[in-house]
């Protein structure tokens, strides 16, 4: 009878120590990345100032100062600057906690009732399809002051709102660029979605299982009785 050999144990790769530093230090080299995150902070109470100077202009040119008072167009003018920083922020806010979230480290607000929405399921498709979104938004009140001023583009009596001088050719590039923010966020929104395969457990999005609602059961047909028949 032959001698009944034991299997070889598998040999387990130990990294070098050499190696483990330079990882370690490559993976903690994302912390470089936090005074950019704060700096757009600073950046964000920057626009918190000239939302309060611009609404205090607001206030002065319509209650304060009769003698100057606003038109109608004016008026409609400012708020869409108001709304133009309000929607730079929200930007600001997206990249900040977002890029953070992603690249950086995680924010552990799991049980903070004030947690964004997005905020449980961001990564860097998400962040990029509401990145172009709010783009798309900032550049629809920018087309839309110019076509406030541009509404009289041509007349004799054209009065400059603004202050700012409009030619044809470039509102029309405005539109062409506009366009193409919308369909550049179209691709990227479609690319998001092809990101997404089925599986038999669910949906895998970048690697990560993405669990989805059972489908609700319906309730069994009820068995027809049955008739005895008695001869």
């Amino acid at each position: 009878m032959s001698a009944r050999t034991t299997p070889t144990p598998a040999r387990q790769y130990r990294p070098a120590p050499g190696s483990a530093v330079i990882g370690y230090s490559i993976f903690a080299s994302r912390w470089l990345q936090a005074p950019l995150y704060l700096g757009l902070i600073v950046a964000q109470a920057i626009y918190v100032w000239v939302f309060l100077k611009e609404l205090w202009h607001l206030v002065d040119g319509v209650f304060i100062d009769q003698e100057h008072a606003f038109t109608e167009a004016d008026i409609m003018l400012l708020v869409l600057g108001l709304i133009d920083v309000v929607m730079i922020a929200n930007l600001l806010i997206m990249v900040i906690i977002g890029g953070y979230e992603t690249f950086v480290s995680r924010i552990r607000v799991d049980d903070h009732p004030d947690q964004p929405e997005w905020l449980s399921h961001v990564n860097a498709n998400v962040l990029k399809v509401k990145l172009a979104m709010a783009i798309i938004g900032i550049s629809s009140i920018h087309l839309l002051k110019t076509f406030i001023e541009v509404g009289d583009l041509g007349s004799p009596h054209a009065e400059n709102t603004t202050g700012n001088d409009y030619t044809g050719e470039g509102v029309m590039w405005q539109v062409i660029i506009h366009c193409v923010f919308i369909l550049s966020a179209l691709a990227l929104a479609l690319i998001d979605r092809m990101s997404y395969h089925k599986v038999a457990a669910g949906e895998i999005h970048d690697g990560v299982a993405v669990s989805i609602p059972p489908a609700p059961v319906e309730p069994a047909a009820a068995e027809p009785a049955i008739e005895t028949v008695r001869s």
